[in-house]
């Protein structure tokens, strides 16, 4: 048996992600979750499901994530972590108040919580906060004495994330034609999101242009290319790009959207391209219609060669990269000594989220952050 690694002080880890439908029925309660509070008429929620209805009305998410669950309690099992893995979703069953209620009649007091977005945004790191603030208020409201909940740092540069996206890398220039493989650009995306979001996201020092988000992503994908470069000895042309915006046209995201990346490079004359999708953790939607049908599509109508690189998933790497996340922040929160582990120019996220960090865009309350009515 493995030495037992030492969890204190929490009791449980909480997977939290998007969620999704699992079949046709699913589809446009799904959307109406995840558009709540902005009237859209039900008419275009059947449009934009259009996307889920190609593949059945399943989101991919959701059995991406249980084989997540799924690595993540061997990966506990094989290294003598004792610590038991929930889920909950924000816009699909399993709801996260419906599991938090189950975490407190299980009696968990001190949670430790995973959400399946890398990178510093509102999207990807407040807006989950705020659904946690929004699960514990209703517990509060129901009586439950509420557990004391935390945030795993942000993940985009440790190695057991990273690692798996350069051979992902790797395995797609190899898979190109040798005449144009040398020759590739790599395309590395990411989902856009409104530049003024951009901007404000990650701590207030680092608000500006792009903020957080944007230069989290290139130093990951920087990292990437080097790496490519030094196992192979070419040095492949790239660009951070951006995919599945879905905001009204007046209001300015991040671009360029790589379909027009990918005219822009077949018109330049380039040879092949690989799409390597850096922001997302696995191939849920966004992936496989935006990249493996649209953005696909467009490479074909254009004659240009394209790949697209393997997302995490459920790599067992990636699994041993949240075990030493949890063990770090463990031993930070019971005053033992830890390294963090990080690649590249930034290093290691903070631990907790400051004051000021990709502010909301209407003040709500966020639990597991310096400014939680939670703590």
């Amino acid at each position: 048996m493995p030495d037992a690694l030492d969890a204190t002080p929490y009791d449980a880890l909480l997977l939290l992600s998007f969620g999704g439908p699992e079949g046709p029925d699913d589809v446009v309660p799904f959307l109406e979750n995840v558009t709540r509070g902005r009237g859209i008429p039900k008419e275009r929620l059947k449009e934009v499901g259009q996307h889920y209805f190609l593949f059945g009305g399943v989101s991919p998410i959701n059995g991406q994530n249980r084989a997540l669950l799924d690595a993540l309690r061997k990966d506990f099992a094989d290294h003598g972590l004792d610590l038991p893995v929930y889920w909950g979703n924000r816009n699909w069953a399993p709801y996260l108040t419906d599991t938090l209620r189950e975490m407190v009649a299980d009696g968990r007091r001190r949670i430790l919580v995973l959400a399946t977005s890398a990178y510093a945004s509102y999207s990807g790191c407040r807006q989950y906060r705020e659904n946690l603030a929004d699960a514990l208020a209703a517990l509060e409201a129901e009586g439950l004495e509420l557990p004391e909940i935390d945030k795993l740092r942000h993940y985009f540069n440790h190695p057991g994330f990273v690692e798996p996206m350069i051979e992902g890398v790797l395995a797609s220039l190899a898979d190109l034609p040798e005449d144009v493989r040398d020759t590739a650009h790599i395309a590395f995306t990411t989902h856009s999101i409104p530049t003024s979001a951009a901007d404000t996201s990650g701590p207030v020092e680092d608000h500006g242009d792009g903020g957080a988000y944007v230069r989290q992503h290139l130093d990951v994908a920087r990292l990437i290319a080097d790496t490519v470069r030094e196992r192979t000895g070419v040095d492949h042309p790239w660009k951070l790009v951006y995919q599945s915006r879905s905001g009204a046209p007046h209001i300015p995201w991040l671009e360029p959207d790589i379909c027009d990346h990918l005219e822009e490079l077949h018109g330049a004359g380039v040879p092949a391209v690989v799409m390597a999708p850096i922001g997302f953790v696995s191939d849920h939607m966004e992936v496989l219609y935006d990249l493996d049908t649209e953005a696909t599509a467009k490479a074909a109508e254009l004659g240009l060669p394209v790949r697209r690189s393997a997302t995490v998933g459920a790599d067992p790497r990636f699994a041993a990269a949240i075990r030493e996340l949890i063990v770090e922040r463990a031993g930070a929160e019971s005053g033992r000594a830890v390294t963090p582990c990080a690649l590249g120019t930034l290093g290691a996220s903070h631990n907790v989220c400051p004051v000021g960090c990709c502010p909301a865009r209407a003040p709500r309350p966020a639990a597991a952050g310096a400014d939680s009515p939670y703590a």
